[in-house]
């Protein structure tokens, strides 16, 4: 789980309540967080007490996203069940979020969800992955983009 606050509202030794307030905490989780100097944020995540603390795959995303060279940024990571997504317009970040996902026509859905509330046309964008994707799903998302990118 994990939030973005603005750098300046940011108070480390408020940073699990901040947390708590938008995901509810389950017993056992530490909290750590990261600057995200690109948007000016930081990124507070949780963790399980007694593991890595492991950095969530949105923090490399969100700073891999202002090196797409479109207007409409998309980048997206489907790791262990779960589509991570980041979309900005500009210098503007639009979107930091992820779903449950155990399978890519899922991750797909999420993914044209949140394009249609955001008001994007994704056969004007280019979708960059982050990842390994398959074959199919590759063309399955040329079908609806401009273009897709692996990194």
């Amino acid at each position: 789980m994990f939030t973005l606050v603005p750098s300046n509202f940011f108070n480390p030794a408020t940073a699990k309540e901040t947390l708590a307030a938008v995901t509810g905490l389950k017993e056992g989780e530490s909290v750590n967080h990261t600057l995200i100097q690109e948007y000016d944020a930081v990124l507070i995540y949780s963790y399980r007490e007694g593991s890595v603390d492991c950095i969530p795959p949105i923090a490399e995303m969100l700073k891999q996203l202002p090196l797409c060279k479109e207007y409409n940024k998309i980048i997206c990571s489907l790791s262990e069940g779960f589509l991570y997504i980041a979309i900005a317009q500009g210098k503007s970040l639009l979107l930091a979020n992820y779903f449950r996902a155990p399978d890519f026509t899922t991750a797909e859905y999420y993914l044209f969800s949140s394009l249609k509330k955001l008001q994007l046309n994704p056969e004007l964008s280019t979708i960059t992955w982050m990842g390994r994707l398959e074959t199919e799903d590759e063309m399955s998302l040329y079908r609806y983009f401009k273009a897709v990118e692996q990194i």
